[in-house]
């Protein structure tokens, strides 16, 4: 629900396991997109955190920590 504390995406047991991410959604013409993922972090417990971002006539962009971003694709 709109303007509920907590992430924005709620999800079950089984799914978490298969994506560990803690989702902030962001659909907003203009976004302080440090203090958007700040906001992420502060609601995402023990799972990583995951902005997704969205403007008018835009694709979706998605900020994840640069750190997690290099050892998931060395997993790869």
């Amino acid at each position: 629900v709109m303007g509920e504390s907590g992430e924005d995406i709620i999800m079950a047991r089984a799914a978490r396991k298969k994506f560990p991410f803690s989702v902030e959604c962001k659909n907003v013409e203009k976004l302080n997109v440090w203090a958007a993922y700040e906001q992420a972090s502060a609601n995402s417990g023990n799972y990583e955190p995951l902005l997704i971002m969205k403007k008018n006539r835009k694709k979706p962009l998605v900020v994840l920590d640069a750190d997690y971003f290099v050892e998931l694709i060395k997993k790869l």
